[in-house]
């Protein structure tokens, strides 16, 4: 585990301590929002190059990145390793091409595809679905942060690889021995991705 990028992303508020309304409605102690690493060029280019280390032991066409906050990263990626990159959509264009999938691939490629982090799978197969429909193939998935509460498996049971760069609780016992968070709340929120393990 790279101890300095850890660092670095609490320096800049990227891991945040608290109570925090996520997109389930569910109150979480820890608040992870890699969408800065947009306005942290340095820090971006960082994390390309740990996740880079991951992807040099895969065999794949292009690399996917999924809206909003892997975008940068996979763009980064994508100029460090010097391989095309493609996106899915949130939504389809309702105009033009109509396209859920931007940028040029072809049928039978494979893709790897590029998140910021891993909670359960749901967001994965989604972004997975429309690579599937148009003839890719999808064997893996990067991430720089998996939260540990399942979402390895579910992507496992339906064929897929997880490589994660950080653990989320391998990064909790580390930012607790540097004095980033009190014991309390590391207890907290340990106690958080075991009961809201999917």
């Amino acid at each position: 585990m790279n101890k300095k990028l850890v660092l670095k992303l609490s320096e800049i508020g990227a891991v945040k301590f608290g109570a925090f309304t996520l997109k389930s409605g569910m109150v979480s102690p820890i608040y992870i929002d890699l969408r800065l690493l947009g306005s942290y060029p340095g820090l971006l280019k960082i994390v390309a190059k740990e996740m880079k280390k991951k992807l040099d032991a895969l065999r794949y066409d292009r690399i996917a990145g999924i809206p909003y906050a892997a975008l940068p990263i996979a763009t980064a990626l994508s100029l460090l390793i010097n391989k095309p990159m493609i996106y899915t959509r949130k939504e389809q264009k309702e105009y033009g091409t109509k396209k859920l999938i931007e940028g040029e691939y072809k049928s039978g490629e494979t893709a790897v595809v590029i998140d910021d982090l891993v909670t359960t799978a749901k967001s994965k197969f989604g972004a997975i679905e429309p690579l599937l429909a148009e003839g890719l193939v999808v064997k893996d998935i990067v991430v720089l942060i998996d939260r540990e509460q399942g979402g390895r498996e579910q992507l496992l049971e339906k064929g897929y690889n997880l490589h994660a760069c950080l653990p989320l609780k391998k990064m909790l016992k580390f930012l607790l021995k540097e004095g980033k968070m009190d014991r309390q709340k590391y207890g907290e929120v340990l106690d958080f991705l075991k009961a809201n393990k999917a």
